[in-house]
């Protein structure tokens, strides 16, 4: 499968807030992280994208894969499968697209046209696969989180800890 880098899906950038640890984050931006948690259309990291902004990017990076894999066969029914291993794996084109968590809340938000202020609605495990099906050209989730347990053992734990102290 070629590789083809695509900025559109590159992080969220958290301006002041990268390469920070999240206590550090905590410590000197508390009020805006809260915000940002609260209600993360309308507040960000100081320098950083908004998710609109971020939204945009995806919404382009989208296109452009779902005009490949149209150009790549017909678009399907509604009443049948066409991901490979959920059907016959001969019917269409497939991709697959690798990012971080962040913009990948926002590439769900868009297939599932769902509001951007849902932004903290998926969660994202170390290394996990979701796997998006588009039958007729709608969006349906086959898989989420899928393979968690094939990261080590400390990256699990550093996992759960980040999940249970609110970690960016």
């Amino acid at each position: 499968m070629p590789l083809r880098p695509d900025a559109a899906f590159t992080e969220i950038g958290q301006g002041e807030w990268e390469g920070l640890h999240r206590d550090e984050v905590r410590s000197r931006f508390g009020t805006e992280l809260e915000a940002w948690r609260r209600r993360p259309t309308e507040v960000w990291a100081p320098g950083g994208e908004s998710i609109p902004d971020g939204a945009e990017r995806v919404r382009g990076g989208l296109r452009s894969v779902l005009g490949r894999l149209a150009e790549g066969g017909t678009p399907g029914t509604l009443d049948r499968p066409h991901v490979p291993g959920y059907g016959d794996a001969s019917e269409g084109p497939w991709s697959v697209v690798v990012a971080h968590d962040g913009i990948f809340k926002v590439l769900l938000l868009t297939l599932f046209d769902l509001p951007l202020e849902r932004f903290w609605m998926w969660s994202f495990e170390l290394c996990g696969i979701t796997v998006v099906e588009l039958r007729a050209g709608r969006a349906v989730l086959r898989g989420h989180n899928l393979g968690g347990g094939a990261v080590d053992e400390a990256a699990r734990q550093e996992a759960e800890e980040r999940v249970a102290s609110g970690g960016l």
